[in-house]
């Protein structure tokens, strides 16, 4: 009898296991965040873009009360403000990539430099 006990409170052990660890992935989840901003000169344009994306996912995380979140660097299409696209040939190189940013950059129509970064939040 005491050997049935035993293998019926591993079982129910294990089951609420198997149950945590099929309804963690259903509360994980990721989120893209991108961030565009334009300046007289390159390092400004991708601060205030790397800014504008940081600010974005903090402002996420008090909406959504999440704790603690791994961010990384995710490429983001570039938002332009005063044309439908960007074209190859407008495009300033090299990108910027941190640990937590991609950012890209381009010619804009007002502005010398216009930049979008982007990162990937996950819970």
């Amino acid at each position: 009898m005491r050997s049935y006990l035993r293998v019926f409170g591993l079982a129910v052990m294990a089951a609420g296991l198997c149950w945590i660890a099929q309804a963690a992935p259903a509360n994980a989840g990721c989120y893209a965040f991108s961030g565009t901003a334009d300046g007289f000169d390159k390092p400004t344009a991708v601060t205030r873009a790397q800014a504008a994306v940081r600010d974005a996912i903090t402002q996420y995380k008090a909406s959504k009360r999440i704790g603690h979140i791994s961010v990384t660097a995710m490429r983001a299409s570039p938002q332009p403000y005063w044309r439908d696209s960007v074209s190859a040939d407008l495009y300033y190189k090299p990108d910027i990539v941190n640990a937590d940013t991609y950012t890209i950059c381009w010619h804009g129509v007002v502005s010398p430099y216009v930049c979008t970064s982007g990162a990937k939040a996950c819970w």
